[in-house]
């Protein structure tokens, strides 16, 4: 079986200062370049505040304590998501999806509904008027529609909260120890900070996307159905991971396990989305419609990939980039049923890549929808770090399939055939 490599440090605290030094300072560079690059004020806010943060952390491991990792961690943490998560909700400073989320809240509390009737729809102009995400990101805006506008209500602190347990919960259930500096560091990256300060709708979603796997390597295809029926309920983004995990578990854990995880994701699914089906036109509208670029107005969404330039040359190039994607979800579903993943990282590196596939190809996309693929991938190097056993910083390949059925990720010296 292949070895990977990954230093033997299984805590934030073990990695050698360098090699923290180095991550920090890449953070650094990318807030500089957003703060100094960026067109919009709340994102050069968050790079100028986030900047001074990652070079406190590089300063604070200068010292060579022992406590010096944590400090820099915690430094960072302030520095790059906390401060300027704080200082925005105080301002009111937010993306667009913000409010969207709490207008939803607030539409459910009062009227029942996280959406706006089709019929209102038809005539504005306000792309800001459809909530394309499912009932359970609405919950988020609840808070502030019960006890009005503050710190504490502001729906990204939430998130937040949310993405922190959820993703410490999903370096658990994936193995890593130390799971709380995992955490830590995870959320002090751009790759959350950024995105989690300023908008964040993304960030509690791909958590639970993480706990999914992570259930699904402990083989707990129930759980694993809870955690990724509640990411399926909250957007359609996660709707892919359904079907990865379906592939895994046939492959792998046989029927019973594919018709147990699958009752779970569909109940799951059907009880928060079910109520409102009761409306289908302002469903559709708001969740299929627009983000699909079909809706009397379309998304502020934008990039210069290609999907959303072949998109933007007119009625015809919008065609094409739905026949595009469609081609590349067929293609995705083909890869499932002729070659299905074998193991945990197989699969997520399935979805990573078929969720950039996806981005790319989208009409209404920016590069935020990355944070996907990006976290996928961090939760899986940091579980594969975290599972290594002291001595042996070599661990399975995940391109490799297991031996048996009954083989884990977790090796040891004792566990080694003799030479």
């Amino acid at each position: 079986m292949g070895r990977v490599r990954l230093g033997g440090w299984q805590s934030p605290a073990a990695m050698p200062p360098r090699r923290l030094a180095a991550i920090f300072a890449i953070c650094a560079i990318f807030a500089g370049l957003v703060a100094i690059f960026s067109s919009d004020y709340v994102h050069r806010l968050w790079g100028m505040i986030a900047v001074c943060g990652y070079g406190l952390a590089l300063v604070a491991l200068l010292g060579r304590r022992s406590w010096a990792p944590d400090l820099a961690l915690g430094l960072s943490f302030a520095g790059a998501l906390a401060v300027p998560l704080a200082w925005m909700a105080i301002r009111g400073l937010e993306q667009p999806e913000v409010a969207v989320v709490a207008r939803s809240g607030a539409s459910l509390i009062h009227h029942g509904t996280p959406y706006t009737d089709a019929a209102v729809l038809i005539g504005t102009q306000d792309p800001n008027a459809y909530n394309p995400y499912l009932p359970i990101m609405a919950l988020f805006g609840v808070p502030r529609a019960v006890l009005g506008p503050s710190v504490l209500t502001d729906p990204r602190i939430w998130f937040g909260v949310v993405f922190l347990i959820v993703f410490w919960l999903a370096l658990r259930a994936g193995g890593a120890r130390d799971a709380f500096r995992w955490a830590v560091l995870v959320a002090a990256c751009p790759v959350i900070a950024f995105e989690l300060a300023v908008g964040g709708t993304d960030v509690p979603m791909v958590a639970f996307l993480c706990l999914g796997f992570g259930f699904l390597w402990q083989r707990r295809p129930v759980l694993a159905g809870l955690a990724l029926g509640v990411g399926a309920a909250m957007k359609a983004t996660a709707w892919p991971a359904l079907l990865v995990a379906i592939a895994l578990l046939a492959i792998r854990d046989g029927r019973r396990a594919v018709g147990s995880f699958t009752l779970t994701a569909i109940a799951v699914v059907v009880f928060c989305v079910g109520p409102f089906v009761v409306h289908p036109r302002a469903l559709v509208e708001n969740t299929i419609m627009f983000p699909l670029g079909l809706a009397s107005v379309t998304s502020q969404a934008s990039s210069p990939l290609p999907g959303h330039v072949i998109a933007g040359t007119g009625h015809l190039g919008h065609t094409i980039v739905v026949v595009l994607l469609a081609a590349a979800g067929l293609a995705v579903a083909l890869s499932l049923v002729i070659r299905p993943p074998r193991s945990v990282p197989r699969a997520v590196l399935l979805l990573a890549g078929a969720m950039t596939l996806m981005f790319v190809l989208a009409p209404s996309t920016r590069f935020g929808y990355f944070i996907y693929p990006a976290t996928l991938a961090i939760w899986l190097l940091a579980v594969l770090a975290g599972r290594a056993v002291p001595g042996d910083s070599a661990i399975p390949d995940p391109g490799a399939p297991p031996a048996s059925s009954h083989t884990t990720w977790r090796t040891s010296p004792a566990s080694r055939p003799a030479a």
